[in-house]
């Protein structure tokens, strides 16, 4: 699991450490062996500086213009999707529940293929990913590489026989391509 750091201001204005840990809200899922992902901040649309504002599941995954929503996501091999025991079913109905704003802009037709009105900053920080655009264009990566995903239709594929993390921030953008 991840350690997340996060700084404040003590009343005399010095910065000081105020939470150093796992984040609070970390989810293994069930129907998906090997999928979680761990809430490590979010921000509205002040971005007034805070000691917790991450300390239960969000309401919507979809930050709005000017919010921001920063997590890990962990993605199981692929093989895990056509493993016989694997449930669809369970699993859409698992990831509807855990994931409010965000499964709704999954395609029904295109399994993992979304567009949602943000721009994102992701880093591969555990293992190897594909990343899949439009017309099965697709994008290997690895340990480090960065993507800035313009609020355009993708989707994340692992390929390979280990789990694999991404670090992502979501910032709610005014405007979908």
């Amino acid at each position: 699991m991840q350690r997340r750091v996060v700084t404040g201001v003590d009343e005399s204005g010095k910065s000081i450490v105020v939470k150093d840990g796992q984040p609070p809200v970390s989810r293994n899922y069930v129907h998906t062996p090997g999928f979680a992902d761990a809430l490590i901040w979010r921000t509205d649309a002040s971005v007034a500086p805070a000691t917790e504002s991450v300390d239960r599941p969000l309401a919507c995954f979809v930050p709005s213009a000017g919010e921001t929503v920063a997590l890990t996501i962990t993605f199981p091999p692929g093989t895990v999707y056509t493993d016989p025991a694997f449930d669809p079913e369970a699993a859409s109905s698992e990831d509807q529940a855990m994931n409010p704003g965000l499964y709704e802009l999954f395609e029904a037709d295109a399994p993992g293929m979304h567009t949602s009105p943000t721009v994102d900053y992701a880093v591969v920080t555990h293992g190897e990913l594909v990343l899949e655009l439009d017309d099965g264009v697709t994008v290997p990566l690895t340990v480090g590489d960065i993507v800035v995903q313009n609020a355009t239709r993708h989707a994340w594929r692992n390929p390979t026989d280990a789990p694999a993390t991404i670090f992502i921030v979501l910032m709610g953008s005014a405007v979908v391509n």
